[in-house]
């Protein structure tokens, strides 16, 4: 009754289902498996990780770059919807100061689901030390956060469907 009063933002926000495809081809884990207690721990958000088997990071779902970190080890992505994933590649990887990673896009650029984002390579991050294993986090400031359902096993980027979002 009162829907015509609501905002537009507001109306984004609620009552959509989002389906994310892998933005890494490997291995498909649970969040708890990441050496890392802020992700293992659900504390930047829920979501899966992925055990990568090649270095390229691809656009999950059509959308906008919100932020890209100096480094290029992470990006935030946003939905149409107005959801936000945050794609971080490795863990402790901010140490490497951007050696190994080449960024292929910038804050507020418009990207396609598919589109290479950033390629990495895999031996420099395991010769710095740092676990390769990615987060892939559905980000929120909602009052109530969107339901998250991982899908887990071998995943091709671009291919195969890795998380399912729910907002309520």
């Amino acid at each position: 009754m009162f829907s015509k009063w609501k905002s537009k933002k507001e109306e984004k926000h609620t009552g959509h289902t989002i389906e994310i495809m892998a933005p890494i081809s490997g291995e498909a884990v649970s969040l708890s498996e990441v050496p890392d207690e802020t992700f293992a721990g659900g504390h930047m958000g829920s979501g899966i990780a992925i055990r990568p088997s090649e270095g390229i990071l691809k656009a999950p779902f059509d959308g906008t770059v919100a932020h890209i970190v100096k480094s290029s080890h992470a990006v935030i992505l946003e939905h149409s919807s107005g959801v936000q994933l945050l794609l971080h590649i490795g863990i402790d990887t901010v140490s490497l100061k951007g050696n190994g990673f080449v960024s292929h896009i910038a804050s507020g650029d418009q990207v396609k689901a598919g589109q290479t984002l950033i390629e990495f390579d895999l031996d420099v991050i395991r010769a710095a030390g740092c676990d390769t294993i990615s987060p892939v986090i559905v980000t929120s400031t909602e009052e109530t956060p969107p339901q998250v359902n991982g899908h887990y096993g071998q995943v091709t980027a671009g291919q195969d469907l890795i998380l399912t979002v729910a907002s309520k």
